[in-house]
């Protein structure tokens, strides 16, 4: 089965990296759960533009005593779409 790439969809992950940065930028470390609540775009869109963060080491993640946090990983510029 062959499956192809949609861009509108990977465009709509770089959209939504945006907002994740300028929501961390703006709130600093945040658990992903308040992340995925407060970002206005479905779960796994936040939890996919994340992970393009996270390639471009924009994000780092850290422990917390009860859920994972995520914040920037220094305040480098936005991602480019």
């Amino acid at each position: 089965m062959s499956v192809g790439i949609i861009p509108y969809k990977i465009d709509s992950i770089g959209t939504v990296a945006g907002w994740v940065w300028h929501y961390l930028h703006d709130h600093g470390p945040v658990t992903l759960s308040k992340l995925a609540r407060e970002i206005y775009a479905p779960r796994d869109l936040v939890m996919q533009a994340l992970g393009w963060l996270a390639r471009e080491n924009k994000v780092k993640f850290h422990e917390g005593k009860r859920s994972k946090l995520v914040s920037l990983a220094d305040e480098a510029s936005p991602p480019v779409v």
